[in-house]
């Protein structure tokens, strides 16, 4: 069974649907599975398991009538049996249908609705894996959702090792701490210069290491004047930065990539969130297997992550 899967939205986005990848390859263990991602979207299938090829497609870009043609020629010509959805466009809704995939699922609610075959309701109020994960039943498939997991690449192992090295915490453990947001929406640097104090007066033999983002060359400047001890680590792709992740004690960032990361490798992990339902729906709740979880979500109450004071976030990571 060949399976495309549509899936708009960043890297995290992604890492978020790789339980429903694991799942279906489960079920169908012969299946193909291709996915049409957006162009800086690609790089999360460095660390995918089960993803056999991945399809470039800017779903948000006014693309030309030759882009559409292109794609739906690609879906023809590689005879796919099931082609599952995200996307709420009407206008991808109709490209499917032209294909003639006979199995065409997405959600009941997705604008393109009417051109699939099986919907399934939106369930929108729960960890985002888990909504992702309900398109399975338009293939009659119940199964609870896998927990998220990536495969990491040797060399990007390899990397990390000689990174720590190079920090000197090749034998140690450390807090891995990462904004990831834009200038405009990143948690401020004077919360961040307090909690890093605040780890080095508490704890002044644990290493600080922050994992850089494009764009926060500033913010890291800033920090390292105040917090001189700080390490920097800088990783090229998403597998190294995977890599540093696996190593450390403790994840402290914001709603990114780099959380969704920590999930998946089970690292204990605190994280900054604009709102309630965003937390909510970030991070993975509670189970009876896992009553105490280890991933913990600090919610704003404005809306604003700047608004969440330092003290909060140091009562979360010590306990108070």
């Amino acid at each position: 069974m060949r399976v495309l899967a549509l899936v708009p939205g960043g890297i995290g986005d992604q890492i978020l649907f790789f339980p429903t990848f694991d799942d279906l390859q489960q079920a169908y263990p012969s299946a193909e599975i291709d996915v049409v991602v957006e162009p800086l979207a690609k790089s999360a299938y460095r660390i995918s398991k089960v993803v056999n090829e991945v399809i470039l497609f800017d779903f948000q870009a006014n693309s030309s009538p030759a882009d559409w043609a292109n794609l739906l020629g690609i879906i023809r010509d590689r005879e796919y049996e099931v082609l599952i959805t995200l996307s709420p466009k009407w206008s991808i809704g109709l490209l499917l249908w032209l294909s003639g995939v006979p199995t065409r699922i997405g959600y009941a609610d997705n604008p393109g609705a009417l051109f699939l075959t099986h919907t399934v309701p939106r369930k929108s109020s729960q960890y985002q894996a888990y909504v992702y994960h309900d398109l399975l039943q338009g293939l009659g498939l119940t199964v609870p959702c896998s927990n998220t997991a990536i495969n990491v690449p040797q060399g990007d192992l390899n990397w990390a090792n000689q990174q720590r090295e190079s920090l000197g915490v090749k034998d140690t453990g450390y807090v891995l701490l990462h904004d990831g947001l834009a200038i405009e929406a990143a948690y401020p640097a004077g919360q961040w210069q307090i909690i890093l104090q605040n780890f080095q007066a508490r704890q002044p033999n644990l290493p600080l290491i922050w994992l850089q983002a494009p764009g926060d060359a500033q913010l890291i400047q800033t920090l390292k004047a105040q917090v001189p001890a700080i390490k920097v680590s800088t990783p090229n792709n998403v597998g190294q930065m995977a890599a540093m992740v696996a190593g450390a004690d403790l994840v402290l960032c914001t709603d990114s990539v780099v959380m969704q990361i920590a999930v998946a490798l089970k690292v204990f992990t605190l994280a900054l969130f604009e709102t309630q339902t965003a937390a909510a729906t970030g991070l993975p709740p509670a189970s009876e297997e896992a009553p105490e979880t280890r991933f913990i979500g600090i919610p704003s109450l404005t809306g604003k992550l700047a608004d969440i004071s330092a003290e909060t976030v140091l009562k979360k990571v010590w306990g108070g």
